[in-house]
C-alpha cells in the first residue's frame, strides 16, 4: 500500500471524484457555519473526500492487497453492521472529541456512503510553512487513534491540502509532508501501519475562496477519512 500519492494516482483520484461526486457531494461546507456559494460549494466536501478514500480504496482493491488487510482486521463488515459499526464510531468521535469539535479545531461528519470524515485545520495541527505536529494536539491527535484503534475494520484516508499561495509543487510537498505527519502521530499510537494511507493534494480541492486570509486558514487542512472495510 503505498504511503504518498504520487502524480499519476492523483490523476486517478481525481477521476474517482468525477464518477462519484454525485453520491458524495455534501450539501454544505463542514468547516464554514452558513452554506457556501460559489467556488467554495463546487469543491464539496464530499468530493475531496471521494478524492482520497477513492485512492485508498484503489490501493485496497488488488486481491492481494485486501484479502491480507481484511485477514489483519479480523474480517469485513457486513450489511447492517456496516452502518451501525460506523454510527457507533462516529457517536464516539464527538463524545471524546466534544471541547476540540465545540473549539472548532475539528469536524466529524458521517457521509451518507458511511465513511467518516474527522478534519483539522493547520491553525490547530501545524505552524504556518511546518509539517511538525503542534505538540499540543498530541492529546487530540490520541483521542482519534484510541478510538481508530477500537474500530479496527477500518482503511485510513490521510489527506494533506494547502491554499494557493506559492508554487503549485511546493505546495503539493508541502501537503505530502503534512499528511505523512498525521499519518506517522497515529501510528506512533498504535494505528496499524497497514491501515493508513497519506496523500497530498497540495492547494487542489479548496473549500472556501483563496481570495481571502480566512478563506485561505480554511484550506489549509488535514482530513482522515474513515472507510469501512466490507465484504466484496
Amino acid at each position: 500500500m503505498p504511503k504518498l500519492m504520487n502524480s499519476k494516482t492523483l490523476i486517478a483520484a481525481t477521476a474517482v471524484v468525477a464518477l462519484t461526486g454525485c453520491a458524495t457531494t455534501d450539501p454544505y461546507d463542514p468547516y464554514s457555519r452558513s452554506e457556501p456559494t460559489g467556488a467554495a460549494k463546487g469543491a464539496g466536501m464530499g468530493g475531496l473526500a471521494g478524492a482520497a478514500a477513492g485512492a485508498a480504496l484503489g490501493s485496497l482493491s488488488a486481491n492481494a492487497g485486501r484479502g491480507a488487510l481484511i485477514g489483519l482486521v479480523g474480517g469485513a463488515l457486513v450489511g447492517a453492521a456496516v452502518g451501525d459499526y460506523m454510527e457507533q464510531q462516529r457517536l464516539d468521535f464527538e463524545r471524546e472529541l466534544a471541547d476540540e469539535i465545540r473549539r472548532g479545531d475539528i469536524r466529524v461528519r458521517k457521509l451518507s456512503d458511511d465513511r467518516l470524515i474527522v478534519g483539522m485545520t493547520s491553525a490547530t495541527t501545524f505552524d504556518v510553512d511546518s509539517a511538525q505536529v503542534k505538540p499540543g494536539f498530541y492529546s487530540t491527535m490520541d483521542k482519534i487513534a484510541s478510538i481508530v484503534n477500537q474500530y479496527g475494520k477500518t482503511q485510513l484516508a490521510v489527506a494533506g491540502f494547502t491554499d494557493d499561495t506559492g508554487s503549485a509543487e511546493y505546495n503539493m510537498k508541502l501537503s505530502e509532508r503534512r499528511a505523512d505527519a498525521v499519518r506517522s502521530r497515529l501510528m506512533g499510537d498504535g494505528v496499524t501501519p497497514q491501515r493508513v494511507s497519506a496523500y497530498g493534494y497540495g492547494k487542489n480541492n479548496p473549500i472556501a475562496s483563496n481570495a481571502s486570509e480566512v478563506g485561505r486558514s480554511l484550506n489549509r487542512r488535514v482530513e482522515i477519512t474513515i472507510i469501512p472495510i466490507v465484504a466484496s
